[in-house]
C-alpha cells in the first residue's frame, strides 16, 4: 500500500527531497505522492515534521 500525505502537511518539502522514487510533488496547498511510483519505504514519514505521511 503506497503512504498518503494528510491535511496536516505543511508544503516544507522535506519528504520530496529524500523520496528514493521521486514519487512526491508539491500540489495544490499540500505535496502528494503517486501511488505508482511509491515503493511504500518510509522514508518521507521519518522526515516529515508533521508527520503527515501516512501508510494506508
Amino acid at each position: 500500500m503506497a503512504y498518503k500525505i494528510s491535511d496536516d502537511c505543511i508544503s516544507c518539502g522535506a519528504c520530496a527531497g529524500e523520496c528514493p522514487t521521486e514519487a512526491i510533488s508539491e500540489g495544490d496547498g499540500k505535496y502528494e505522492i503517486d501511488a505508482e511510483k511509491c515503493i511504500d519505504c518510509g522514508t518521507c514519514e521519518g522526515v516529515c515534521p508533521v508527520g503527515a505521511p501516512q501508510a494506508e
